[in-house]
């Protein structure tokens, strides 16, 4: 920089501060603004460095370095300006002073834990497998309590919280919903005195909230416990979100209750339930004895009493099953949707008798627990087969709007219990033999009668892995009848028609291989045609007019849910309680888990050998064909036809 322009600068200097030291009195802020504009040197436009200390002439000093916390240059404290000059008349912004370096914030420690949290918070940690035996639970357990910084569910200042009180209240009345008491032990609030037993009785709760969560939704028994021919698909409640419903939920109690079924049948057994209970063993008519299906002019002891109950006078010289007693026994047998026989058999003596106490409560509870097998949405449109009570239902919007008799399947084969869908219909299907019936079946009859398997109208086909297919063509003496409904499953049954229509006149019906005959097939077809196409005109007359000699599917736009369900205890339209007979002896299975010594361990699910009884067998083929010789082993593996 030039001599000239340095004494400029110093000169400019110092004639500021002569201005600023002299006030206002000598001039305005504009004038002084103007006069300061004017002294300011304009750099040149060579490309020089800025000025030094050596430079200007003055003594050498130190960098003044800016304390940490300010965040600029403090002005001088013995000059201060009059008032702030205009923006736009302030002279050249000075070199900006370094940054200050942030403050370090200090981290704020966690505020101390409840000291029943803590103790939760270590018994998580360490001792959480002595209080649940489930290790499936311990971890949603760990999670959800980590989530809460480990605040307790249950208690509140140190005793049990309204949610406690509301669950417990739940808890207590579980023999309500079928469930034992036992199996839902509750801590003692009121004893536990120190944050550990308090912490303690927390986890305990807990885990019983689950346990009853669990029964209450898929059972206190996994149904393969009872019977390798069952298979529903169970979702039991996910432990996490159990504990998050108790948290928000405004009553804990009625939330834990709603993992029973909401299905009506459940609750009408439930209520059912709790009058057998309250029943006493001596109240009520007198019952009729069990003994031999009675007709027209026999003699039994009973007669007096069965006059007496429906009605008739009673005389105890008489003991004459007349036909007046017999015209009796019709309408009361009509009226409780039973054969019309005049007859009385076993099935008009209980239904006589009405609910027993004690063997009513306990066939209720067994059909509860089933209730809790089934799926939690039947669907809005379902067909339910109660296997019992041998009865084919539809139901449409929660209403039954039809209704038929079915056969089922014998007590050496009986007919699954299992939750699929329908997905079409065959018209004239083809009967493809299973490997059992022509061994247990055919075979026999077939050594006393070679001829006996063309008198039928079986065919038979040789397979190249030497095995046979055995079957019969459509037609009318085919034995799936003109109608197949189909609702593939692992145990390979369906429904259909069947050319034996006197079977359906009979009170008890479990005749079949496994799959069920439905007594009026096409009035079956035209409703279910009805809701899955209702715009394709399907009359019965039309589906009449199907029947011929080839195979036609009807398929369904949408599944329609089918479930096959064993209901020896249930409500009818009339709010009376039925029981029927327990044909497969399942009532007994299943109270036999319920009650026993494992118990605990009853709701997880055992694997069963899979059976061979369907089994392609294999031959070769006869040089010289016999039927006899072709049913060594002969069979399709295709359990889709079985009947």
């Amino acid at each position: 920089m030039s001599g000239r322009s340095i004494d400029h600068l110093l000169t400019g200097t110092a004639l500021v501060l002569a201005l600023i030291a002299a006030g206002p009195a000598m001039a305005g802020p504009d004038e002084s603004a103007k006069a300061i504009e004017a002294l300011v040197p304009v750099p040149e436009p060579a490309n020089v460095a800025p000025p030094t200390i050596a430079d200007v002439g003055g003594p050498a000093t130190s960098a003044i370095t800016p304390k940490a916390d300010d965040a600029q240059p403090a002005a001088p404290e013995a000059v201060a300006p009059p008032s702030p000059a205009p923006a736009a008349a302030a002279p050249a912004a000075a070199p900006a002073a370094p940054a200050a370096a942030p403050k370090e914030i200090a981290a704020t420690p966690p505020a101390p834990l409840d000291p029943v949290a803590e103790k939760l918070r270590d018994l998580l940690a360490g001792k959480i497998e002595r209080l649940i035996d489930r290790k499936i639970e311990r971890k949603p357990i760990e999670t959800f309590y980590a989530a809460r910084n480990f605040a307790p569910l249950w208690i509140d200042s140190g005793v049990a919280s309204a949610r406690a009180k509301a669950v417990i209240a739940r808890l207590q009345q579980a023999d309500s919903d079928g469930l034992d008491l036992s199996d839902y032990p509750i801590p003692d609030f009121a004893a536990a005195s120190t944050p550990d037993a308090l912490a303690e009785a927390e986890i305990r709760l807990t885990s019983t909230v689950l346990t009853y969560a669990r029964h209450a939704q898929i059972g206190r028994v996994h149904y393969s416990r009872v019977s390798a021919d069952i298979d529903y698909k169970l979702v039991p409640p996910e432990p996490a979100e159990v504990l998050g419903k108790m948290a928000e939920a405004k009553d804990a109690g009625e939330a834990l209750g709603s993992y029973n079924p909401p299905h009506e049948g459940y609750r009408l057994l439930r209520e059912k339930l709790a009058e057998a209970r309250g029943r006493t063993g001596d109240s009520g008519p007198a019952r009729i004895a069990a003994g031999p299906v009675l007709k027209v002019g026999m003699q039994d002891a009973r007669v007096p009493l069965l006059r007496e109950r429906l009605g008739l006078s009673a005389d105890e010289d008489n003991k004459t099953y007349d036909k007046p007693l017999a015209e009796a026994v019709k309408k009361f047998q009509r009226s409780h949707d039973l054969a019309g026989t005049g007859t009385l058999n076993g099935a008009t003596i209980d239904a006589l008798n009405g609910p027993r106490r004690g063997r009513d409560a306990d066939v209720i509870i067994a059909n509860m627990e089933r209730w809790r097998w089934l799926p939690r949405e039947l669907g809005k449109d379902y067909v339910m087969v109660n296997i019992p009570d041998y009865t084919l239902k539809v139901v449409h919007k929660d209403a039954v709007i039809w209704r038929t008799r079915v056969v089922v399947g014998k007590p050496s084969m009986p007919t699954p219990l299992l939750s699929e869908t329908m997905k079409y219909i065959t018209v004239n299907p083809t009967w493809n033999v299973p490997p059992s019936i022509v061994q247990n079946e055919y075979l026999p009859a077939l050594q006393q009668d070679p001829t006996a398997l063309e008198r039928i109208g079986l065919k038979v086909e040789y397979n190249r892995d030497g095995t046979v297919h055995i079957f019969q063509p459509p037609g009318d003496r085919n034995a799936l009848g003109r109608i197949r409904f189909n609702f593939p499953n692992k145990f390979l049954v369906y429904q259909h028609d069947t050319p034996d229509k006197y079977l359906f006149a009979h009170d008890k019906r479990a005749y079949s291989h496994g799959c069920m005959r439905v007594q009026d097939p096409v009035k079956y077809a035209q409703v279910l045609l009805s809701l899955e196409l209702p715009h394709e005109g399907y009359t019965e007359e039309r589906i009449h007019r199907m029947f011929g000699s080839g195979e036609k599917d009807i398929s369904f736009p949408a599944p329609l849910p089918v479930h096959l369900t064993y209901q020896t205890a249930y409500v009818d339209e009339a709010g009376k309680l039925v029981i029927r007979e327990d044909i497969y002896g399942r009532d007994a299975r299943l109270l036999a888990q319920l009650r026993g010594d494992e118990r605990r361990f009853a709701d997880i699910a055992i694997e069963h050998h899979q059976s061979t009884r369907h089994a392609p067998v294999r031959m070769q083929r006869p040089t010289t064909f016999s039927f006899f010789g072709s049913l060594f082993g002969g069979n399709s593996s295709d359990e889709r036809f079985r009947r």
